[in-house]
């Protein structure tokens, strides 16, 4: 889902940039009066094992696969504020040393997947959870996250398309298709995590 250099155009990526750096600027204006200073290390700690869990792939279908957004189980842990950061700062960090995204698709992968895939998973996550009530939040992190993949995927679609790179009515469904799947890795994933901190450390979990 890593946009890479030259697949966007201008018209394309540079709204992109103007929205997530937008956005990631309240967020920290935000973040600088209300986080904990528990949530500091927590932060750290979950950039890092998402940074690694990106460089690890599992295998999908035909040949293709997948890798750990980790969006949704940022932002339960941290709050949609911090969440979205902790994934902008992944993705800056595998766009400069790794390549893995272009510099000028920065703005349009951080959209997709910081502010679509984390924060708005979050809202998605906490509408769930009064639907279904707190006893069900592992099913409600768990579905948030299969959407949070699937809505970026069909962005990423959307802004290929938007700059000629493919067809919409080929880029869109593929995109969305092979992501159907990934997002049920995504959502395996995220249970899996959510569920042990929830037994052991549930004082880890934003608004616990």
């Amino acid at each position: 889902m890593h946009i890479p250099d030259g697949f966007l155009t201008p018209a394309t990526y540079l709204p992109a940039w103007l929205a997530s750096a937008g956005f990631l600027a309240g967020f920290l204006k935000r973040l600088a009066g209300t986080l904990q200073d528990r949530a500091v290390p927590l932060m750290a700690v979950l950039a890092a094992f998402i940074f690694a869990a990106q460089m690890l792939n599992f295998p999908v279908y035909a040949g293709t696969s997948g890798h750990l957004l980790g969006g949704v189980l940022a932002a339960v842990l941290v709050g949609p504020y911090a969440g979205a950061v902790i994934i902008s700062l992944v993705l800056v960090v595998q766009a400069l040393v790794f390549q893995d995204g272009g510099l000028t698709a920065l703005g349009a992968n951080i959209f997709n997947m910081a502010l679509v895939g984390s924060f708005l998973g979050y809202f998605i996550y906490a509408g769930l959870v009064r639907v279904l009530g707190s006893a069900r939040r592992l099913w409600a992190a768990g579905a948030a996250a299969w959407f949070s993949v699937v809505l970026a995927a069909g962005l990423c679609g959307l802004e290929l398309a938007l700059s000629g790179t493919a067809p919409l009515e080929l880029v869109l469904p593929a995109m969305l298709l092979i992501h159907l799947l990934i997002g049920l890795g995504e959502a395996l994933i995220t249970v899996a995590i959510l569920q042990a901190v929830f037994r052991v450390r549930p004082e880890l979990v934003y608004l616990s």
